[in-house]
C-alpha cells in the first residue's frame, strides 16, 4: 500500500508550483468577481498577470486580526465569501466571535491528507475529540476521516471517564485531538484500570506537540503526529513519518513575509505565515494567520516534495505600547524602507531605573554607517512612532532568527 494519499504529495516542485500558479489567476479573478471585499481590495489588479511568487507578493494582505471588524460592517462573512449562505455546507463560530463557511464538498478543509500521513487507514475506528459545537475542528476531522473511509466516534470534547470507557468498548486505533486531552484521557484510563491500548496511532493540533508529551505517547505504543491548521483556512501543514518540520498542504500557497508586511523574507528565516487558498468558496488571499514560522531546505525524508515549514514558532503580532502609546511591527518596518542601508531591525523596550518605558532599535547594515545614519534613522523612529528611542547598528547576520520586530522586555512585578 502507498504511504501516500495520492501522486500529488510526489510530484517535482517545478510541476506543482507551476500548476498552483496557474491556478491563482482563475481565483484572484473568482474573488473579484464573487467577494465584495476582495472586489475592492483588488480593484485594477488584472488577475492573469498573478501568475507567480512575485506578482502575488505585491497584492495587498489582509489579516485574520481584522475579520471581526469585517464581518460586523457587512454580515456575515465581511464580504470575504464567494458564495451565499444557500450553497455552503455549514457554518461554524470560532472565538471572536469570528464566523466561518464550510463549502458543501467532502473534504473541504483537506485533512485527509494529514491523517494519512499519520497512518491513519480505511477501516479504522477513529475516536475524535475535537469539539462539534460552534467551532469546526470536529467536523473537520470528521470529513477527513470519512474521506479516507475511517467511521468516527464524535466523542467531543469533556466527559473523560465516558471517553475512557467508549475507547474501551469500542476499540478503536485512531485518536484526533489535542494532545493535552489525549494525555488527559490516558491518565483517567489508568485511574479507572480501563484498557485503552487499542489507540496506536494520533493526530494532534490545537496547542503545541511538546516533547515530553510526545515521549509519554510513544511509551504508551502510540504514533503521534501533528497538523497545523486554522477555522478559516483549514489544513496549512502537516507532519509525516519524515520527522522534520511540517509538509504544506497541495492546495495552498504559503508565503513567510516580514511581520506587520506583506515582503516575503529571504528562505530560512523566521516570519508570518501568509496563505492563499484556492477553495472558490471562500477565496483568502495573502491572508496573514499571525503565526510565525520559517521555511526548512530540501525535501522531506518521507519522499513528500512540497515545501516544509518549521511549525508553529509563536505570534507576529507583536504590538506594544510605549509611553501610553501603541508601537506596531509594521512602523519598524517603515523605517527600515526609509533606510536601504538597513537589512533588519529589531526593536526592544525596557524600563530604565525610574521604571520609564525606553526604547532601543538594533539595525543590521554593511559596514559602520556613521553617525550620520543613526541621527537618520533615530529622526525616522522618532517621526513614524512618535517616540524617541536609541539606535544602534549591529553587524549583519547578528540579531536573533527568531520573528520578532519588537521584542518587549519590561518587567511588572
Amino acid at each position: 500500500m502507498s504511504p501516500y494519499l495520492d501522486d500529488l504529495e510526489t510530484r517535482p516542485p517545478a510541476v506543482r508550483e507551476r500548476h498552483l500558479f496557474n491556478a491563482l489567476p482563475g481565483q484572484i479573478a473568482n474573488a473579484q468577481k464573487n467577494a465584495p471585499y476582495f472586489a475592492k481590495l483588488l480593484a485594477g489588479i488584472d488577475a492573469h498577470t498573478v501568475s507567480d511568487r512575485a506578482a502575488l507578493a505585491r497584492l495587498p494582505v489582509t489579516r485574520k486580526s481584522d475579520l471581526i471588524d469585517l464581518q460586523k460592517s457587512a454580515p456575515p462573512f465581511g464580504g470575504l465569501a464567494a458564495v451565499t449562505i444557500s450553497r455552503l455546507g455549514r457554518v461554524f463560530c470560532s472565538p471572536g466571535p469570528i464566523y466561518d463557511p464550510q463549502g458543501d464538498t467532502g473534504d473541504y478543509f483537506g485533512f485527509a491528507r494529514a491523517l494519512f500521513a499519520a497512518g491513519f487507514r480505511q477501516g479504522e475506528l477513529v475516536h475524535n475529540t475535537f469539539s462539534y459545537h460552534f467551532t469546526p475542528a470536529g467536523f473537520m476531522m470528521d470529513l477527513a476521516a470519512q474521506t479516507i473511509g475511517c467511521p468516527v466516534f464524535p466523542a467531543g470534547t469533556g466527559q473523560t471517564e465516558m471517553q475512557v470507557q467508549a475507547i474501551a468498548a469500542l476499540r478503536p486505533v485512531c485518536y484526533v485531538g489535542t494532545p493535552s486531552f489525549l494525555k488527559i484521557i490516558l491518565e483517567k484510563a489508568d485511574e479507572l484500570k480501563a484498557d485503552v491500548s487499542s489507540l496506536t496511532k494520533a493526530l494532534v493540533s490545537g496547542e503545541a506537540f511538546l516533547p515530553p508529551t510526545r515521549k509519554l505517547l510513544a511509551e504508551r505504543g502510540i504514533d503521534g503526529y501533528q497538523a497545523y491548521g486554522t477555522a478559516d483556512l483549514g489544513l496549512i501543514a502537516y507532519e509525516s513519518a519524515g520527522r522534520e518540520g511540517l509538509i504544506v498542504d497541495e492546495g495552498v500557497i504559503l508565503e513567510i513575509v516580514r511581520p506587520g508586511t506583506g515582503d516575503p523574507v529571504a528562505p530560512g528565516e523566521v516570519g508570518e505565515v501568509l496563505v492563499t487558498t484556492l477553495t472558490p468558496e471562500y477565496p483568502l488571499i495573502r491572508f496573514a494567520t499571525g503565526d510565525l514560522s520559517a521555511v526548512l531546505a530540501g525535501i522531506s525524508p518521507c519522499g513528500r516534495t512540497n515545501v516544509r515549514i518549521k511549525g508553529w514558532m509563536g505570534r507576529a503580532d507583536q504590538t506594544t505600547k510605549v509611553k501610553g502609546m501603541f508601537v506596531h511591527p509594521s512602523q519598524i518596518d517603515q523605517v527600515v524602507k526609509r533606510h536601504p542601508e538597513i537589512r533588519r531591525a529589531r526593536l526592544t523596550v525596557t524600563h530604565d531605573a525610574e521604571r520609564n518605558d525606553v526604547m532601543a532599535l538594533a539595525c543590521e547594515v554593511e559596514g559602520h554607517g556613521g553617525d550620520g545614519l543613526l541621527a537618520a534613522i533615530a529622526a525616522s523612529l522618532r517621526d513614524i512612532s512618535k517616540l524617541r528611542g536609541d539606535v544602534m547598528l549591529t553587524a549583519p547576520d547578528s540579531l536573533p532568527n527568531d520573528g520578532k520586530v519588537i521584542e518587549d522586555l519590561r518587567k511588572y512585578d
